[in-house]
């Protein structure tokens, strides 16, 4: 932030709606910036646009120029992909707490886009008990997702807006 503040420059935010719908997102680490640009991308969106990006810098083009002006095999290194997700402050890995983010992010998709309850959830075929951890976590989670940087809205349903929750007076939706 400091650069940002001598050059004017902007700082990205990187939290995707997954973690920020579960509150797996740090203030000051994947919230840290002026404008978040995936906080309404789930995270198995995230890596399938990952991989999209990836497939044409992989079409070997001819090699003109200097060796900082060559193209790139893969702008997004295959080890950023392929790691597990961590937690903040060496904390657990996300999948020693959540469901797979295949699973997850089918539970979130209907619980926060499509206002699905519990028990139709569960009667999709998704786990009872990862449904419950999931609803928790996303209506505890409200107070850091009103600390978040702005962002793009590009599902029917985003954080903000369209969705919030008291933070206040112990509410339980």
């Amino acid at each position: 932030m400091a650069l940002s503040n001598k050059f004017g420059w902007i700082v990205l935010a990187t939290g995707n709606k997954s973690e920020m719908s579960v509150g797996y997102t740090t203030l000051y680490g994947d919230l840290a910036g002026g404008f978040a640009v995936i906080k309404d991308v789930f995270k198995t969106l995230v890596y399938s646009l990952c991989a999209w990006r990836n497939s044409p810098a992989a079409v070997v083009a001819p090699v003109v120029g200097p060796p900082q002006h060559r193209p790139v095999a893969s702008p997004i290194p295959s080890s950023i992909i392929e790691r597990a997700p961590l937690r903040s402050s060496g904390r657990p890995r996300d999948e020693d707490s959540l469901p797979p983010y295949d699973v997850l992010d089918r539970i979130l998709k209907g619980y926060v886009e499509l206002d699905q309850s519990r028990e139709q959830l569960i009667a999709q075929g998704l786990p009872e008990a990862e449904v419950d951890r999931a609803i928790r976590l996303v209506d505890h989670a409200e107070y850091k997702r009103r600390q978040a940087p702005p962002g793009i809205k590009v599902s029917t349903r985003a954080f903000g807006r369209d969705r919030r929750m008291p933070i206040t007076n112990r509410y339980r939706g």
